[in-house]
């Protein structure tokens, strides 16, 4: 599997967000953005996502273009936004139930990727009664739900404590080695250490980072 971004562009009114982000990630990688707060990290993956539109550019999955075919892009890829998109009055079951066939929900409590992230521990309770790391943890498993091969995932460990944040780690971590595709914007120096690849977000254009520098310098070039 290989993706391909090119030329993504993105303005509202006089402000062009987004200009010619092009960038590419195969089977089993890791892709960091990474930016100040209101650069267009989340606008990007909202665009790649199809929550909002682009202006122009496509988004490439093996040749195809899942802007453009909505079927296909339902299929392969998942978005975790950075809020918690669950029905605070259901419990973490029926939460998943809407987005799971029974036998598929049972199999990925007892083995799969919802209980690497540990849903399986608190299914009885109501989001309005989680932990905020519950309910990133919960949305991160509702999304997940059409077991896609591209993952987009905005600051998914922000504000969590450790033991949410090693859950959802550890999660990322069988995501890639499934051969499952991640393009991750963070400012967390963990996540940043996941990826295999950084890219700089600034003044709406995208430029790739030298591991030659540690994660200390990345930080400070943003």
């Amino acid at each position: 599997m290989h993706v391909s971004i090119n030329g993504i562009k993105k303005r509202y009114g006089k402000r062009e967000v987004l200009k010619d982000i092009t960038f590419e990630a195969s089977e089993g990688e890791c892709v960091g953005i990474i930016g100040r707060n209101g650069c267009g990290k989340s606008t990007l993956l909202s665009v790649l996502s199809g929550v909002i539109g682009a202006d122009h550019g496509e988004f490439l999955i093996d040749g195809k273009d899942v802007i453009k075919d909505e079927a296909l892009r339902h299929r392969t890829v998942a978005y975790v936004p950075q809020g918690t998109p669950v029905i605070e009055e259901l419990s973490a079951y029926d939460n998943l139930r809407m987005w799971y066939m029974p036998e598929a929900l049972d199999r990925e409590l007892k083995s799969g990727f919802l209980k690497i992230l540990g849903i399986d521990e608190f299914l009885k309770l109501t989001v309005n009664k989680m932990s905020v790391g519950m309910k990133k943890r919960l949305s991160i498993g509702c999304a997940i739900n059409n077991n896609p091969s591209v993952l987009l995932l905005d600051e998914p460990t922000a504000a969590l404590d450790i033991v949410c944040r090693e859950a959802v780690y550890a999660y990322l971590d069988a995501f890639k080695k499934s051969g499952g595709i991640l393009i991750l914007a963070t400012h967390d120096t963990r996540e940043i250490e996941m990826c295999d690849v950084c890219k700089i977000l600034k003044e709406g254009t995208l430029t790739h980072y030298s591991y030659e520098h540690d994660v200390a310098d990345l930080l400070k070039s943003i």
